[in-house]
């Protein structure tokens, strides 16, 4: 599948999650727990019973309440109303493969097996989205990974994680200024 087009700048950052008070301090919920930092105060509105948007920080941000597996349809359908093409939609999710607090800015890929990701390319009929994973591994072996995923954070990962989604923010934002390709410099680990 091709590459975003050149020139597509982020309009549109999704957080990925499940909706409710149960899975808010999740793993799977580091998404959501992104874009709220970045909308600060910004007032959540509905968008066709399929999600949140709201603006804030020059974008619009937004979080699937159709639960994590079926992501694809929420985000399918807000782009096709604003009419953002696939590579100015940021994804941003949690990913098992990386230790805690480890970031990975992609502009395309495959869903790794992340189950919210994976709704979103089928959607939306390409890998070509920018993501950025946020690692919460690692799973322990012989644990389930919905078990491990839908699990609260220990109180000893909190700090990690809150550097974490403080990197993300910065991240995202010189993205948004200087493009993904900059940010991917500044936020991705050296191989």
């Amino acid at each position: 599948m091709a590459d975003p087009a050149v020139g597509d700048s982020l309009r549109l950052v999704v957080g990925l999650g499940n909706p409710g008070s149960r899975y808010a301090r999740t793993r799977h919920n580091v998404g959501f727990r992104l874009v709220d930092r970045l909308a600060g105060e910004a007032v959540w509105r509905d968008f066709r019973g399929l999600g949140q948007v709201c603006r804030a920080q020059g974008l619009i941000l937004a979080k699937p309440m159709t639960f994590m597996n079926e992501s694809g349809r929420f985000v399918q359908s807000l782009a096709h109303f604003h009419k953002f093409p696939p590579g100015s939609i940021l994804v941003c999710y949690d990913d098992v493969a990386l230790p805690l607090g480890r970031l990975r800015l992609r502009p395309a890929g495959s869903s790794g097996g992340q189950k919210g990701m994976e709704s979103v390319i089928a959607c939306l009929g390409t890998d070509a989205v920018p993501r950025l994973r946020i690692g919460v591994g690692p799973q322990p072996p012989g644990l389930d990974s919905a078990a491990f995923v839908l699990a609260r954070f220990q109180a000893e990962e909190e700090k990690p994680l809150d550097e974490a989604l403080a990197a993300a923010v910065a991240a995202v934002l010189v993205a948004v200024q200087d493009g993904l390709d900059v940010a991917m410099n500044s936020c991705n680990p050296a191989p």
